[in-house]
This record gives structure tokens, sequence and C-alpha cells, in this order.
């Protein structure tokens, strides 16, 4: 019965926001952002707790995952309506904080970035699928399967192709895509494998994919790290930036293992100075970090 009715939900959603005005879609899910916050359940607790890694502790967390809920809801608005976009308005509401040194790292070929669940990582996509190059990526398996399978269509319809998160074979299949000159951008500042590697995260004990490191050593790509959020544009409403770092540098002494440790850290390095810089957008709402996880 939960499952039906989560699956009834987000299907609604995506059919009923795509028919309602921009502003009253976009209003109703800030009061619904500031309802959830307000009740202050799990997912919100959680958000603070997260948060408060990221800010000085003199920081109001509940302004602050007031603000968060709010960007998290405006998501899911950008979500439900990125498949009408137009490659004009992608272009329009999503910038590049560097974009001497993106046409640096792509003029090489094939090129690998980790993410944070920060902004809008499917408009940073949908907008590189048109500017950059082809993207391909990988999907987390959710449940009710059909909510997985319309993330799915959704991700594949704005031009990114998708590996769902356990299929047979897809470190392999990452790096032929690499190897043939695709980006792939993974989100890493969640273990969802259960064989993350140890990290310094926010100045905290955590654990990260290493997914983006095996595969950058060995196709020998560039390793990007890549924080997105949030910024009002002048003639109102949000676009997105793409905050761009350096990449990674691969050691030159050391196993495998210890050079995939080396550059996942270096990651986790320089998401924490995006996600520092704008905490407002950085949407977890789960447990990632060690003394979190050991408490439960």
């Amino acid at each position: 019965m939960k499952d039906r009715i989560v699956t009834a939900a987000y299907l609604s959603a995506w059919r009923v926001v795509r028919l309602l005005p921009e502003r009253l879609a976009y209003l109703i899910f800030r009061l619904a952002a500031d309802y959830v916050w307000w009740r202050r359940g799990t997912g919100v607790q959680r958000l603070e707790q997260n948060l408060a890694r990221a800010v000085p502790p003199s920081t109001d967390l509940r302004a602050l995952s007031r603000e968060g809920m709010r960007s998290y809801l405006r998501y899911w608005v950008d979500a439900f309506l990125l498949p009408d976009w137009s490659s004009e308005r992608l272009a329009r509401t999503c910038r590049v904080d560097e974009p001497e040194r993106l046409e640096r790292v792509f003029a090489s070929g094939g090129v690998v970035a980790a993410l944070a669940h920060q902004g809008n990582w499917d408009h940073a996509g949908a907008w590189a699928c048109v500017h950059l190059r082809k993207v391909t990526t990988v999907a987390e398996r959710l449940r009710p399967e059909e909510v997985y399978q319309e993330f799915l269509d959704y991700r594949r319809r704005l031009g990114m192709e998708i590996f769902p998160l356990g299929d047979p074979g897809l470190m392999s299949k990452l790096i032929r895509q690499v190897r043939g000159g695709a980006f792939v951008p993974l989100l890493a500042d969640r273990d969802l494998s259960g064989n993350g590697v140890p990290v310094t995260f926010l100045g905290e004990a955590s654990r990260m994919a290493p997914g983006p490191a095996a595969i950058a050593l060995a196709t020998k790509a560039p390793l990007l790290p890549v924080n997105t959020y949030y910024e009002k544009l002048p003639e109102g409403g949000y676009g997105l930036v793409l905050q761009i770092h350096e990449p990674v540098p691969v050691p030159s002494e050391g196993t495998s293992a210890e050079k995939i440790a080396a550059m996942t850290q270096g990651c986790a390095d320089a998401l924490s100075e995006g996600i520092r810089q704008h905490p407002q957008d950085w949407h977890m709402l789960q447990r990632v970090f060690d003394a979190d996880l050991e408490a439960r």
C-alpha cells in the first residue's frame, strides 16, 4: 500500500506540476518546504546534523535548514519541469564559474566528475549534454520500481545515458564510455556500495564512493570535482552555477588502491570547500558521517 501511494504521488506530481503556471508551482513547493521544515521530522533533523559539519558553531542551524529545504523542494520543481526546457533556457539558467578551466579539462578527451548532492545535478547534466558532450552516469535504484523507471526515463529524456547502480559489469561499461570520449559525472558524497573509501569529509570521518577515482585512474582521464549551487537571476527565479575545481592529481607512487584512496580524498577536500561556501544547497537528508552511522 505504501509503495502504491508513493508511486501515485510521484507520477501525479510529474504531470500536474507541468500543467501549473511556473510561479504557482514554485510557490506551492516553497510553502511545502516551510511546512516540512516546521514539522522537523527525521529528514530535517538529519539535514541539520549534516549541515552542522559544514558551518561555524555560531550558525543558526534552524534558519539554514529552512533555506536548505526550500532549495531541496526547488530541485524537485526543476526536475518536474526540466524535460520541457529548451536548450536556450538551459543555457540561460546555467553558468560555469571557471569556463577556461572547463575548456582546458575537456580538450583532452573523456572526463570523470565527482559531484555532491548539491544544487541540481540533473540540470547540470542536461546542460552538459547540450554544451559539452555525451553524458553517461549512474542512477541509484529506488523503490517503488515504477518511480525508479520514471527517473530513468526522465534522465534519458534529458539526453543522458543511464546505467542502473548494481548492473553487472558496471565499472567496465563506464570505463569504455570514458575511453570513448564521454563525460561521466558521478555523485560521490554518499557511499551506496558498502565498499566506500575512508575519507575526511567536512572535517569528519566518512566514506565516499571509490568509482570516480577508480575510473579516472583506469582511463587516465581527468578527475574533476564539481559543486553545483543556486543563484538568483536578475530577471527573477534561480539559475544554477557549476563550480569547477582543479582536476585531482594522480599520485606518482603507491598501489592502485592507495592511489584511489588519495584521489578520493582529493575529491572530498574539493567538495567540502564547495559545500562550506553554499551549505544551503546541500541536499543531504541521510546519514553520511561515520559517527552518525555508528550511533544507529
